[in-house]
């Protein structure tokens, strides 16, 4: 679990960095549209399911794919409860607004189901 949460904090940063360049290099600004805030959550939201699926997986192990699959719908509904209202506020979603919640639930969610896929396939 440790070594999880380890890999998924350096990729997350990693790429947050070079999200920052390519904002600054393109002339945008850095810490607009809940940037910071988008990371965090996702950050926060993978190592929380995932520590919850690990301690849950030798229980439930037949329905371990249902519950990963109940873990997208809670962080669908942490992004429309935190970010939607924002990025929906003046009447559409920009595409620098959806890549700063696309981009990091999109490594997350790479990343936990590789490590998801391993643990089952260890089973």
């Amino acid at each position: 679990m440790a070594s999880f949460s380890s890999r998924l904090i350096l990729l997350l940063s990693l790429v947050f960095a070079l999200h920052l360049f390519l904002l600054q290099n393109a002339g945008l600004p850095l810490f607009e549209n809940k940037i910071l805030a988008s990371y965090t959550a996702n950050m926060l939201l993978t190592i929380g399911i995932v520590f919850l699926l690990f301690k849950l997986k030798d229980k439930y192990t037949n329905q371990i794919g249902f519950l990963f699959l109940g873990s997208s719908f809670v962080k669908f509904l942490a992004f429309f409860i935190v970010f939607h209202g924002a990025y929906k506020a003046d009447g559409n979603i920009e595409t620098l607004e959806f890549l700063a919640f696309f981009i990091p639930y999109s490594i997350c969610l790479v990343l936990e189901t590789t490590s998801l896929s391993k643990w089952l396939n260890q089973m």
